[in-house]
């Protein structure tokens, strides 16, 4: 099983409650609901630990991956395309990141 990590920040304008309730209401089930995807969640960081300093990233989404063939399918949907889009008017710059669990 493959993951893919997403690391990001929200735009400059974009607030943290409006891009929770879309993520809550759009973004995880949309996701989760993929045949490629065994399980999404988002993660709000909250620091870095034993230094109190901040994250470098506010939020890190965790897709847990059945299928990487089968998500670039998925997400040539319509339905994704939509969500994707959506996904880029909260995020900067975010970072996709291809990972395997080793153990």
């Amino acid at each position: 099983m493959s993951h893919l990590i997403v690391l990001f920040n929200l735009k400059v304008g974009k607030s943290r409650a409006d891009y929770e309730a879309w993520a809550r209401v759009s973004d995880l089930p949309s996701v989760n609901s993929l045949k490629s995807v065994d399980s999404c969640k988002i993660l709000r960081s909250n620091g870095l630990m034993g230094s109190g300093a901040t994250a470098p990233y506010q939020y890190i989404e965790v897709i847990e991956v059945n299928s990487t063939e089968g998500l670039f399918v998925d997400f040539e949907g319509p339905i994704m395309q939509k969500i994707s889009a959506q996904f880029r008017e909260f995020a900067d710059n975010p970072i996709f990141v291809v990972a395997e669990a080793l153990l």
